[in-house]
């Protein structure tokens, strides 16, 4: 494995640990080189089902902008990046088990609400009132009454 920082080639583990469900292998390396330490995830290669978005187009499933949109809504949140990535396993999992071939992006956001939800209700609130486009105020209040209730 490459050294994200320096580039090095040699970049022997110090340390690995396997999920707590398995699905996944965590190495902790350190370069030969620079010295710095980072950490690699090892899982297998599934093919998840293509996302339609709203206006038809299709496009593939990345993880990568799962977790962008998760961490956007749970800035400055009291939630620790191993529960982010729990959450994003759940989600993914759901995604797998549908069995489909084609998922609607909304079905998407709505498993996103369900897993932030669980995390921190500031971060659901902030990502439901994007993704649900609130046109006025009391649709945002209602959201609110919601988690409260």
């Amino acid at each position: 494995m490459k050294c994200p920082f320096c580039g090095h080639t040699e970049t022997p583990v110090s340390e690995t640990r396997v999920s707590e469900d398995g699905d996944f292998i965590r190495r902790r390396r350190q370069c030969g080189a620079c010295a710095k330490r980072f950490t690699t995830y090892e899982r297998p290669e599934v093919n998840f089902p293509a996302i339609v978005k709203k206006d038809g187009r299709r496009i593939d499933f990345e993880r990568v902008k799962l977790l962008a949109s998760m961490n956007l809504a749970l800035r400055k949140r009291p939630v620790s990046t191993d529960q982010i990535d729990s959450a994003i396993e759940r989600i993914e999992e759901k995604l797998l088990n549908l069995g489909l071939r084609e998922v609607s992006s909304a079905k998407i956001g709505e498993l996103v609400m369900r897993e932030l939800k669980k995390l921190d209700k500031v971060a659901y609130v902030r990502f439901a009132s994007v993704y649900r486009s609130f046109e006025d105020i009391d649709e945002f209040r209602t959201l609110v009454e919601e988690v409260r209730g």
